[in-house]
């Protein structure tokens, strides 16, 4: 897919701000639980105005290697630096190529890109979809569901987000935590709610004919079982399971998106901007995976209205037809940071419709749960 190309910018400055915020209720995975999120956001400041990205790295670096404080250390001391040369006339799709130099840090590099990207399409006009290859003005909206105490819990949970109209549910599991509370879903609200696993990583090459006996309840997908760096391993259980295998962690870049897939390790991605990179990079595993017949949807990092806004755009390019995590801001935040949530309407949640993300920041909200604010400029 070819992006159109847009003007580029006058980069005066880069605020990076640190905000608290604690969830609507604990959110628990193989990795840990969380109760609340310390964010990173970064602004981008223009000679015509600003524009915004999220960080979504974690507390701690369980999900990845990459965790908030770092994020923040290597964007001051090494990724922000590195624009300073091309400031005066700074592309967001050039920004990938000048940070290459610097090895991963993919969570802290896309989060720069999108805040110069959204201040850029915002100086030009250009909504981000519009800008990506949106199809579509809203999409499906499915729920995560994180691992609960007991069975009743979790029948709770998860009646209460088919009662507000969510269209698929997605559950964590882990060893001691995966068919029973499968079997209780599928029994309780039948066999046409579109349901998920999603394992995070807590598995072995061992745990095949395990997870073979989840096929018998008519599940969308695994996700991500093994480690992520065992691509290998991945088309070992493939062969050992109806159900068919979706990577996540594992997926970093459009190139391992491609090996994965040529290895058979996978028959569907989810795709994360912030674990491939940033936006641009995500619509590149998109395109990648379109070529090749493996379909998409678009994963979620626990996002304020900032990011959410953006993954909105991600999710609705044409190989995302699996429903994604793309769910309203109050599954997760009494007070988003934007002055207009995004909200579930029928199942589905709508696009913004203005210029780059087409949000707008709650200033006011923003400085109360602001713990730390730097900028540099030049």
């Amino acid at each position: 897919m070819s992006l159109e190309t847009i003007a580029p910018i006058t980069l005066e400055a880069i605020e990076l701000r640190r905000i608290a915020l604690p969830l609507v209720s604990p959110f628990r995975t193989s990795f840990g639980t969380e109760t609340a999120r310390d964010i990173l956001l970064v602004r981008a400041i223009t000679a015509h105005g600003e524009g915004w990205g999220e960080c979504v790295a974690g507390n701690d670096p369980l999900y990845s290697s990459e965790y908030v404080e770092a994020a923040e250390h290597v964007l001051r001391h090494h990724l922000i630096p590195r624009l300073a040369a091309h400031r005066s006339c700074l592309d967001a799709h050039e920004i990938a190529s000048i940070l290459e130099p610097v090895k991963d840090h993919r969570m802290a590099k896309g989060a720069l890109e999108a805040a110069v990207l959204d201040a850029q399409l915002r100086g030009a006009g250009v909504n981000l979809g519009e800008h990506l290859g949106a199809v579509r003005d809203r999409v499906p909206s499915g729920v995560s569901v994180g691992i609960m105490n007991s069975l009743d819990e979790l029948e709770r949970v998860v009646g209460g987000y088919l009662a507000d109209g969510y269209v698929r549910i997605k559950l964590k599991i882990e060893p001691g935590w995966d068919l029973e509370p499968v079997g209780m879903v599928r029994r309780v609200f039948g066999p046409h709610v579109p349901l998920q696993v999603d394992a995070n990583t807590a598995y072995t090459r061992d745990d095949g004919a395990h997870l073979a006996r989840l096929d018998e309840f008519g599940l969308l997908l695994i996700e991500q079982p093994l480690p992520e760096d065992d691509v290998t391993g991945h088309a070992l259980i493939a062969r050992e399971v109806r159900t068919p295998i979706c990577l996540d962690e594992s997926i970093v870049s459009r190139h391992a998106a491609i090996d994965a897939i040529e290895r058979g390790a996978c028959s569907i991605i989810n795709i994360k901007a912030g674990r491939v990179g940033g936006y641009l990079e995500a619509v590149a595993v998109h395109d990648a995976c379109a070529e090749r017949g493996v379909p998409v949807w678009c994963g979620g990092m626990l996002e304020t209205g900032i990011g959410r806004a953006m993954n909105l755009a991600l999710a609705a390019l044409p190989n995302f037809t699996i429903t994604g995590d793309v769910s309203a801001s109050d599954r997760f935040w009494k007070h988003d940071v934007v002055t207009s949530p995004v909200r579930l309407d029928a199942g589905h949640v709508h696009l913004p419709s203005g210029a780059g993300t087409g949000v707008e920041i709650d200033r006011d909200f923003l400085q109360s749960v602001t713990t730390s604010a730097v900028t540099i400029s030049w």
